[in-house]
């Protein structure tokens, strides 16, 4: 039996709000037991920085030398991250030594996997000399580089956390970019991106409130969903595309609800995110006896409401399933990091299109 090891995973994804880090004693295999995890939100300087680092990736070559705003960005993200580390140590009541290793996902600025380009931003082996513990990350590379999509990276994470519930199941994750993992009766894995998630509403708030996030749906809430703008949006080729697939926050260009009042493109972008999670159906092999909503979006209550409205079979919080659904993706890159230590696969062809099952993640130690 493979030792049980206490291990930190931490989160920044595409939605830009912040770090999530979270403790998991985990043996990699069967075995993930949650422990204390902590958030800490990116203040408006940080943000900006991270934006800018997205737009120069997106026009940068895939080889020379790297553009000076995301050396910037990435000293930044790695600096939070390590201060994180050191935060949610001290409300642990851990040291360093007590840790395995950390799962350090960074910060994705490019995601081309049909160019076989992805980038994770942040400096694995200047984190691990700021904490004293190994630390494991790009993960992803690997399985872009043999052809998969690279994403989504949590259906094993999912799985083992799914013991004993009822299946079919997807789990539905709600970060900047939505993806679901459906789980069939005998454990079958097929995971997909399905269409945007929180970036564009929080990019739409932030424009219209000064607020980087439709707080409670209180934007939505005040508009009306505008149906011919919501079905342009959702005669989009990748929703015909059969899974694996996988998406950037850029795939779907927003400038259908631009013409739009605040209120109304709040409405209408809500909309779209949960239309788009339900379309998923047209490519599962069953109908889902149960939905688990995990990610920031699950704390919308228009989303929400859009969901239970969309979906047949029950719509379930992560906190209705006993998981921490704000920490689910920390934990995951957790229990990642001891598999690609062991050389187990994060990856299969059913949730990412690679050829056979991919280990990956590179090793820095202090």
């Amino acid at each position: 039996m493979a030792e049980v090891l206490k291990v930190i995973g931490m989160m920044s994804g595409t939605s830009l709000d912040g770090i999530d880090a979270a403790i998991l004693d985990t043996d990699g295999e069967d075995i993930a037991n949650p422990g204390p995890a902590l958030a800490r939100s990116y203040d408006a300087g940080t943000r900006a920085t991270l934006h800018e680092a997205l737009q120069v990736a997106a026009q940068a070559p895939a080889v020379g030398p790297v553009p000076r705003e995301i050396v910037k960005a990435e000293k930044l993200l790695t600096d939070a991250h390590a201060d994180a580390v050191h935060a949610l140590l001290r409300e642990a009541g851990l040291r360093s030594s007590d840790v395995a290793y950390i799962g350090f996902h960074g910060q994705t600025v490019l995601h081309r996997p049909a160019e076989r380009r992805t980038w994770q931003i942040g400096d694995g082996a200047v984190l691990a000399q700021a904490t004293g513990i190994p630390v494991v990350n790009e993960f992803r590379l690997a399985d872009v580089a043999a052809g998969g999509q690279g994403a989504p990276f949590v259906p094993l994470y999912h799985l083992v956390r799914a013991k004993g519930m009822e299946r079919p199941l997807v789990v539905v994750n709600i970060g900047g970019v939505a993806n679901v993992t459906y789980i069939g009766a005998n454990g079958e894995l097929i995971a997909f991106d399905t269409g945007p998630g929180n970036a564009a509403l929080d990019d739409w708030a932030l424009k219209h409130t000064g607020e980087a996030v439709d707080r409670d749906g209180k934007l939505a809430r005040a508009g009306e969903v505008n149906e011919t703008v919501l079905a342009a949006m959702l005669d989009h080729p990748a929703f015909l595309q059969p899974p694996p697939k996988s998406l950037d926050r850029f795939d779907f260009p927003m400038n259908a609800v631009e013409g739009l009042s605040g209120p109304n493109g709040a409405a209408t972008l809500t909309a779209f995110t949960a239309a788009a999670i339900a379309r998923a159906i047209e490519h599962l092999p069953e109908r889902p006896r149960a939905w688990v909503i995990c990610g920031g979006g699950r704390h919308n209550p228009v989303l929400m409401e859009q969901l239970r409205a969309r979906l047949s079979g029950k719509v379930l919080t992560a906190e209705d399933a006993g998981w921490r659904g704000d920490f689910l993706e920390a934990e995951a890159f957790a229990y990642l990091a001891v598999r690609g230590v062991r050389r187990l696969p994060l990856s299969l062809p059913s949730t990412t299109g690679v050829p056979y099952p991919m280990t990956g993640g590179r090793l820095h130690s202090p």
